[in-house]
């Protein structure tokens, strides 16, 4: 189901690439950090030309639960223990000049997307101690920061840190307004970067600078933000007859629920899982369980689901891609903060483009290395690889199709072949390989969308072997004669 933003808005469309154009920087991904870079380069002055393989704000801005905040959990003090207070102070500095830029932007432009300041709580219920500890760790990097016990939730808590100044808004009225003046090319793929060229599917674009801003960036090589970086899903429910919230809260525990109001809506959000690794108590189950418990007036009018980039030690890449390749910059892992995330990357890509320094470029340089930061992220995402890998090489399964029920999916030996059975409702089968094409991990099922997902990297495909998020860069293979030749047509090029 497409999310509340989707259903109301009407984006602008835009033709695809034909031919060679020429631009100051090209900028690879049409979501809200690119559209964002372009827009920022030009008030600079700078020409961008934006590239999209599927729909401008198709893809993570869609599925958000926008909320435009600097209170990302209980960060602060995890920046200043593992970082030190100076890192901790720009990233605090950076997100705050991100909301205050989308403040200026929305009053500058006159656009109607619902944005109103609020405040931001990260609450937990069983214990005060690291919420107190985070509140005194804010306060130091000037935060409008409390410690209160008083919330709009529905049951009591043992404390929350309070954040004044932040904001929410409808985040494609947004984006869609920014969009309708750039230079954007639709349905035209990005295939790889050559001396300060960009080669697409349908042409090419000449930029001596470019910024790569497709969620997961798509050239493993340099760079390999796949050894760095996984992938994170999180699941929403859009209810009437709720509770009308005047500001947005989180669980500071992981699995916990996060709150927001939308006119006379409730966001409520939660669910999440690590890509490829749904399982019992994840999507979007617990979250209607919780809509019974304490709303239970409630009636569910959209539920929706989003994927957001992780880095290995918590903090977003943005600046150069890699000292190999000259030129070529990159936005990503915004670690599901792509509100502040994307519009902090755009103030400092737009900057450094136009020859300023950023304050930030420190903080969010893909080069930092900081080992006792990144440490157990990269040993996690290492495990996960080698655990998906191992399982695609001696994971066999037993039977056929015909042991897969109606509504369900699992894995089958066909011909030899390990194949994804998934048999709808109706008792139509749509088989395809369960190998990933980024780099041979095992897909695994997500029931709740009907979708394999790899858990190495994070590339997702629908139960027809489409391709729904990267890194992949194409669909698997469908498993009869008749798909098997249309595949062979649509990846043709």
């Amino acid at each position: 189901m497409s999310s509340i933003w989707s259903a109301e808005t009407k984006l602008p469309e835009f033709a695809p690439l034909s031919g060679c154009k020429t631009a100051d920087v090209a900028v690879i991904g049409g979501g809200a950090a690119g559209i964002l870079t372009a827009y920022l380069l030009g008030l600079q002055g700078a020409s961008a030309v934006v590239l999209e393989a599927d729909r401008i704000l198709s893809g993570a801005t869609k599925n958000t639960t926008a909320k435009i905040t600097a209170q990302h959990g209980l960060i602060y003090s995890r920046l200043i223990r593992k970082f030190g207070l100076d890192f901790a102070q720009g990233y605090a500095q950076a997100n705050r000049d991100a909301i205050a830029k989308y403040a200026e932007l929305v009053k500058q432009n006159q656009i109607g997307c619902d944005f109103q300041e609020c405040a931001a709580f990260c609450y937990d219920r069983e214990s005060p101690e690291e919420i107190e500890r985070e509140t005194r760790d804010a306060e130091r990097l000037g935060f409008s920061a409390s410690f209160t016990k008083q919330t709009e939730l529905p049951f009591p808590v043992a404390g929350a840190v309070r954040f004044g100044g932040q904001a929410r808004f409808q985040p494609l009225a947004f984006f869609g307004a920014l969009a309708r003046g750039l230079t954007v090319f639709e349905h035209t793929r990005a295939r790889s970067i050559e001396n300060g060229c960009v080669m697409t599917d349908r042409g090419r674009v000449d930029a001596p600078h470019i910024v790569v801003a497709t969620h997961f960036p798509f050239l493993d090589r340099p760079g390999y933000y796949f050894v760095r970086m996984y992938q994170q899903r999180s699941y929403v429910l859009a209810l009437e007859n709720a509770a009308e919230l005047s500001d947005v809260y989180l669980d500071a525990k992981d699995g916990g629920l996060s709150f927001r109001g939308f006119r006379n809506l409730l966001l409520l959000g939660g669910g999440g899982h690590r890509c490829g690794k749904f399982r019992e108590g994840c999507g979007y189950a617990p979250l209607r369980l919780a809509a019974r418990e304490y709303y239970p007036q409630s009636r569910e009018l959209f539920h929706w689901s989003a994927q957001d980039c992780m880095t290995a030690d918590g903090v977003p890449y943005a600046g150069r891609y890699s000292s190999a390749l000259p030129g070529v910059y990159v936005a990503t892992g915004f670690q599901k903060w792509g509100m502040t995330g994307s519009m902090a990357a755009a103030m400092l890509l737009s900057d450094e483009l136009c020859g300023k320094a950023s304050p930030y470029a420190q903080v969010f340089s893909p080069q930092r290395f900081f080992p006792a930061a990144c440490a157990a992220g990269f040993a996690s995402n290492g495990a996960h690889a080698v655990a998906g890998i191992a399982k695609r090489v001696f994971y066999l399964p037993a039977g056929g199709a015909e042991k897969i029920g109606k509504g369900r999916a699992g894995v089958v030996q066909d011909q030899g072949e390990k194949t994804g059975i998934y048999r709808d409702e109706q008792g139509n089968v749509f088989a395809v390989t369960t190998k990933c094409p980024h780099l041979g991990c095992e897909l695994s099922w997500n029931p709740d969308e009907k979708s394999w997902d790899c858990p190495c990297h994070g590339s997702r495909f629908d139960f027809r072997g489409n391709l729904i998020d990267n890194p992949a860069g194409k669909g698997i293979s469908r498993k009869t004669p008749e798909a098997a030749e249309e595949d062979a047509e649509n990846q043709s090029f």
